[in-house]
């Protein structure tokens, strides 16, 4: 099973999958930026941090128990980085650009920080090439850090937009085992940050029609269970609700999966289930219940 992966929802549900089936995961990259010299990958980290159950399951982002000496030195000497990095997440940072820097690729990178924390299953960027997520609002455009991380959402969002999404291109490793995949799941991450950055690489969503897809909605009601999904959503112009949701992955979707809060939605195309993952215990719940979903498609 291949596995679209953002942060914070997503992760959570891969605790759970990794106790039931096989899988891989691409990863959306367009929040990537560059901090202090060293590349970071919010996205991938987290999914790399879940598999590897050393996540801060607070945030669901960084590592549990992390000390922040470094960023608070710098801080102190005058450079303030912007984002607030962990000491232990910063040697990851560090582990990936020295690979980068030696000439690996970030698939490659991404293996290899993968196996450093002793994650088997395999993890992809979606591109190898820089794109990055604009918030356009009514201050004008900045990268998604820093509307969310800076501003904390606050700005009015009036469009978002991937840049340099037009010279991004899909793996050749990832062209080769999607060409033997046949069953796809589109995790609870933000649609439009998290997962259209990676349908939007060359054909990547051409490529799912022949697949089975199922998504699981991030969204219960007209509430995101974390972070701006709302104000993104209806910025691209979808409503904020499962309905929504259904409508970014209308192309290619076979089935939604909404919490039981939104089972009066239930079709032929939309089942419903206790989505909320408080614990790795609910994780599991929600992996078996998704999996066996494939079997009706």
């Amino acid at each position: 099973m291949l596995v679209l992966s953002g942060g914070t929802g997503t992760p959570k549900l891969l605790q759970g999958l990794k106790e039931v089936c096989d899988f891989w995961v691409v990863v959306n990259t367009a929040e990537d930026v560059w901090v202090s010299g060293n590349k970071i990958c919010p996205d991938i980290d987290s999914v790399i941090y879940a598999l590897a159950e050393i996540i801060d399951n607070k945030k669901w982002w960084g590592i549990k128990g992390d000390t922040f000496t470094t960023h608070e030195r710098l801080k102190a000497l005058g450079f303030n980085e912007g984002m607030r990095i962990g000491d232990l997440d910063r040697a990851t940072h560090i582990l990936r650009s020295e690979a980068l820097r030696s000439g690996k690729s970030l698939c490659e990178a991404t293996q290899i920080v993968a196996r450093a924390y002793d994650v088997r299953n395999r993890i992809y960027p979606m591109c190898e090439e820089e794109v990055s997520t604009i918030i356009v609002t009514d201050e004008g455009e900045m990268h998604f850090q820093e509307f969310w991380v800076t501003r904390k959402g606050e700005p009015e969002v009036l469009d978002v937009r991937f840049e340099n999404i037009e010279r991004a291109r899909i793996p050749e490793v990832v062209k080769k085992k999607l060409r033997k995949e046949d069953e796809v799941l589109i995790g609870p991450s933000n649609p439009i940050t998290s997962i259209l950055p990676i349908l939007s690489v060359e054909d990547f969503a051409e490529r799912l029609k022949d697949k089975k897809v199922i998504a699981v909605s991030p969204i219960v009601g007209n509430k995101p269970f974390s972070g701006p999904a709302g104000k993104l959503m209806k910025a691209k112009g979808f409503e904020v609700s499962p309905k929504g949701v259904f409508d970014v992955y209308s192309n290619f979707l076979d089935l939604l999966v909404v919490d039981t809060e939104d089972s009066n939605l239930e079709s032929n195309n939309i089942v419903s289930t206790n989505t909320l993952m408080r614990c790795k215990e609910d994780a599991v719940r929600l992996a078996e219940f998704v999996v066996k979903l494939f079997d009706c498609i």
